[in-house]
């Protein structure tokens, strides 16, 4: 495995990518109106930004705000636009009602995807039971990622649990690696990578006006050179 801490920076479009990758990016999550919390992004903005940088993009697959799969027949024509397109990476998660995973939408999914390695995104945070949604998701072709906080209200509230699902690397659902993100900050990092931690996500923070505002390089890269240097 590659020592180098990985670094995922959230791109609405090719101005964003384009800074990310400049600053140290591994990885970008590609995703359209924030207002709503990330939701998938035109085929037309996937294409331009596959066609300015070269790092990998994992695409969001996400209708509508909230955790519900809603329309699964929509759902799975925009993962087959996106496959058709030339996309390879994806992110998704969906709840029922009751705070359990909704399994029948993430394997119908799992299914347009075809092996597509792919992140469940920060439902989990949002689950009535972290540990049995690992359980049922144990073993899905490509899951390879958890993007979570800990805790729903950001990693300030997450970090004993992001903690203890590290110490359980290995163990049945807890193969995938973890992906730190949400209401992360640069004083998080040295606990983290010390836990083992070895993958971060930024959104906000990668933009020196906020949302309103394009990516930044420089703020990436204070990130990046952050990640390599803590010991």
């Amino acid at each position: 495995m590659n020592s180098r801490a990985v670094l995922e920076v959230i791109a609405l479009d090719a101005e964003d990518a384009v800074a990310a990758q400049a600053g140290g990016a591994d990885r970008l999550e590609l995703v359209a109106d924030m207002a709503a919390d990330g939701l998938t992004p035109p085929v037309d903005t996937f294409a331009a930004i596959r066609a300015a940088v070269d790092i990998p993009l994992r695409v969001m697959l996400r209708l509508a705000d909230g955790f519900a799969a809603g329309d699964t027949d929509r759902l799975a024509e925009a993962a087959r636009r996106m496959r058709g397109a030339g996309a390879d990476e994806f992110v998704l998660g969906f709840l029922d009602p009751h705070g359990g995973v909704d399994l029948n939408a993430v394997k119908l999914l799992v299914g347009e995807l075809d092996g597509c390695a792919w992140t469940f995104h920060r439902a989990i945070d949002r689950a009535a039971d972290r540990d049995a949604l690992r359980k049922q998701l144990d073993g899905l072709p490509g899951l390879d990622t958890y993007l979570t906080a800990g805790a729903a209200a950001g990693v300030d509230d997450g970090l004993s649990t992001l903690l203890t699902e590290a110490a359980r690397s290995g163990e049945s659902g807890y193969e995938p690696r973890i992906m730190v993100g949400g209401g992360l900050r640069l004083d998080h990092l040295p606990g983290l990578l010390a836990a083992g931690i070895d993958a971060f996500h930024i959104g906000g923070a990668a933009r020196l006006t906020g949302w309103q505002g394009p990516v930044s390089a420089e703020a990436v890269s204070q990130w990046r050179t952050a990640l390599d240097t803590t010991p």
